[in-house]
C-alpha cells in the first residue's frame, strides 16, 4: 500500500474505524509507536487498541516481564498520543493469547458495534506463519489487515499464505502492506541492550525511567 494513497473511504452508514495492536510489548519501543501512529493516519482510524499479550502461542519457552509492568509501560508509551489506549483483554484471560479470540471479544469489550471495522496492525515478520494462526481464514476475512514493513521483502510470506490460504487473502494482505521506512528495533534486541547499559534510545522516556526504576530486564536502577 502506498503510504500516500488517499485514506480508503469510510462506509456512508458511519462505521466505526479500530486499530487492533497485539503484542508482547516486552517492552514496547519507538518502532511499535511508529507502526501504530501510521496506521491510524493511513485508515483514518478512530480508536488504536493496544492489546499485550498473557502469553504468545509462538513463544511457548519465553517467560515475559509482568503483566502489570508490560500493560503500565504501554499506558506510559502511549500517553497523550490522539485516539491510543491500552487494553487488559488478553491479560484477563487464562492461557494463551489468540488473536482471532480477542478480534471476536474487542467490539464489545470496548462499547463498539459488533460490525465495527478492525484494523489488524501487523509487522510483517508475522507473514511467513500468519497462515497457521488460530483460525487464520476467519481472522483475515474479518479484519483489515495492515502490514508494517520490518526488513527484507514480503513476497515469500505472501506467497505462502497464497499457498496455504488462496489468493484473495493473500490478496488482502498484500494491499494492507504499508511500505514505510523501517524502524531498526526490535524487543529482542533492546532486551539484550538494556541487559548491557544501553538501548533507552529506542524507548520513550517514560518507559525508560519505569524499566530502570522496576530493575526490569536487567537494567541498573
Amino acid at each position: 500500500m502506498d503510504p500516500h494513497a488517499p485514506i480508503p473511504a469510510r462506509d456512508p452508514r458511519g462505521e466505526r474505524r479500530i486499530g487492533f495492536f497485539g503484542g508482547s510489548f516486552d517492552p514496547i519501543h519507538v518502532g511499535h509507536l511508529h507502526a501504530a501512529r501510521a496506521a491510524r493516519d493511513l485508515w483514518d482510524l478512530d480508536r488504536v487498541v493496544f492489546v499485550p499479550a498473557q502469553r504468545s502461542p509462538f513463544k511457548p519457552g519465553r517467560v515475559p516481564a509482568p503483566a502489570a509492568d508490560r500493560l503500565a509501560m504501554v499506558r506510559l508509551a502511549i500517553a497523550g498520543e490522539r485516539g491510543f489506549e491500552a487494553s487488559d483483554l488478553e491479560l484477563t484471560r487464562a492461557g494463551p493469547s489468540y488473536t482471532i479470540d480477542s478480534v471476536r471479544a474487542l467490539p464489545r469489550r470496548l462499547g463498539e458495534p459488533e460490525d465495527a471495522r478492525i484494523v489488524l496492525i501487523v509487522g510483517s515478520d508475522n507473514l511467513p506463519g500468519i497462515a497457521h494462526w488460530r483460525e487464520a481464514r476467519a481472522l483475515l476475512e474479518r479484519v483489515d489487515p495492515v502490514v508494517i514493513h520490518r526488513a527484507g521483502e514480503p513476497d515469500a510470506g505472501l506467497a505462502e499464505v497464497e499457498r496455504e490460504l488462496g489468493p484473495a487473502l493473500a490478496g488482502k494482505l498484500s494491499r494492507g502492506y504499508l511500505r514505510l521506512p523501517p524502524v531498526l528495533a526490535s524487543s529482542t534486541d533492546v532486551r539484550a541492550a538494556l541487559a548491557g547499559g544501553e538501548g533507552a534510545s529506542w524507548l520513550p522516556a517514560p518507559v525508560a525511567d519505569y524499566i530502570r526504576a522496576h530493575g526490569l530486564y536487567g537494567a541498573a536502577s
